[in-house]
């Protein structure tokens, strides 16, 4: 034996037979290996809701939880928040007739949200309102950026804007870029949580509330453009600093085409254009896709007819993957659904009244690349449920009421609704300890 372990080619046979020995344990016994991180984003519930709308005195809010809608009056001129479980859904509409401020205004009740886009007139045609409420106890701060056709013309006068734990501000936009005609507004919040909602009401007569736009992406649908009489007009915004070339098609009730002389835009980096496109649309239902090579964020005008005219916005939004609500409905509704694709949609329709039962739902099949427009009944106040069957379907609720000086119009985009929420993937990396 000390023979064997004093000759050197001996002990180098001991120390590679122990190696092997442990190698073969070490692989005998190792873990599992990981399963690969998901690619694609996954669903998973919703399980708390914060809603907030701007304070309006004697408003009543349509509160909609599954299978019941209720009323809260607003009794203060304070911003409405409300706490609950996932599918949530709140808001109201104003009704004025007369005066500067006549027509429909609806709202939803937005979530805090960490960026929030909107698109629209400017403080040159209009009097905009942006309302910032921080529904936490804690302290928030916020960056407002107002894009003007010539690029970001608000410089720092957005920038660094304190919301007291429970506070809110109203800013109107006049402060921060009087002269623009057309705008894009961002609003980044920094720390805290923070809702943010506009409203808008033009120098030639209307006002609504303008929904928030879907975040900067190089595909963009905007959804729940009515048919009828009254200007139609385009707002698109590059927010990188890359000029965009923008292709437009519109997705009408009867065909998916490009519309002549609307083919494309050429959008300057940082600034926001607006095209005319009524003639284009011919008093159709529909829906318009952009495409893009950069990121874009998108928003829509219309007018209504009439001696007296009112205005309605709806904006870019993601499709009906994840469901969609709107609380507050009334007479004179109807849902204008549009499916994008070589692919029929279908989705089901929900009413859910504020009194009584609600009835059975109702299937509604939208064939490809086609726009259909669906008017709902009910008796008073109600809500309207809007759950994905099949397909890849987008949508907007439009509120008419027609008058002897005009026709009263409100329109909102069918945002996601907060039952399920899309989850990026995750991945394991000691990148997160630098």
């Amino acid at each position: 034996m000390r023979a064997f372990v004093e000759n050197r080619f001996g002990l180098l046979a001991v120390v590679t037979a122990v190696l092997a020995a442990l190698y073969g344990i070490a692989w005998i016994t190792r873990p599992a290996p990981a399963a690969p991180a998901s690619a694609a984003p996954r669903k998973v519930p919703v399980e708390a809701v914060t809603a907030v709308c701007p304070g309006t005195k004697g408003e009543r809010v349509g509160v909609y939880l599954p299978g019941a809608l209720s009323h809260e009056t607003m009794e203060s001129g304070e911003p409405y928040v409300t706490n609950g479980p996932g599918a949530l859904e709140a808001g109201y509409t104003s009704r004025v007739t007369r005066g500067a401020a006549r027509g429909l205004a609806g709202v939803r009740c937005t979530e805090p949200a960490p960026a929030t886009w909107l698109l629209g007139p400017g403080p040159a045609d209009a009097s905009v309102v942006l309302h910032l409420v921080n529904a936490d106890k804690a302290p928030a701060l916020v960056d407002v950026q107002v894009h003007a056709p010539e690029g970001p013309v608000s410089g720092d006068k957005g920038v660094g804007l304190e919301i007291a734990p429970g506070g809110s501000r109203a800013i109107d936009l006049r402060t921060l870029a009087p002269s623009a005609d057309i705008v894009a507004v961002s609003v980044t919040t920094v720390f805290g949580r923070v809702a943010v909602s506009a409203r808008a009401v033009l120098e030639s007569g209307g006002v609504d509330w303008i929904p928030a736009a879907a975040a900067p992406a190089t595909r963009v649908v905007v959804p729940g453009i009515p048919g009828g009489g009254g200007g139609r007009e385009l707002v698109v915004a590059a927010p990188g600093e890359t000029d965009a070339t923008v292709r437009v098609r519109a997705v009408s009730e009867d065909a998916e085409y490009a519309m002549r002389g609307r083919e494309s835009l050429d959008v300057p980096a940082g600034g926001v254009v607006a095209a005319d496109v009524t003639t284009g649309l011919a008093a159709s239902s529909a829906a318009l896709v952009l495409t893009s090579d950069v990121p874009i964020v998108a928003g829509f005008v219309m007018t209504g007819t009439g001696e007296h005219q009112d205005v309605a916005f709806t904006a870019g939004t993601p499709s009906l993957e994840l469901g969609s609500a709107v609380a507050a409905n009334g007479a004179g509704s109807r849902l204008v659904l549009t499916a994008v694709g070589t692919a029929p949609g279908k989705v089901r329709v929900q009413v859910v009244p504020g009194k009584g039962a609600a009835g059975p739902a109702l299937d509604v099949d939208v064939p490809a690349n086609r726009t259909r427009s669906v008017r709902l009944t009910a008796r008073g106040d109600f809500a309207v449920v809007v759950t994905p069957v099949a397909g890849e379907v987008y949508g907007g609720r439009v509120l008419e009421e027609r008058r002897k000086d005009g026709l009263l119009l409100t329109a909102q985009p069918l945002a996601p609704a907060r039952v399920w929420t899309l989850l990026p993937p995750l991945a394991d990396t000691p990148l997160v300890v630098r």
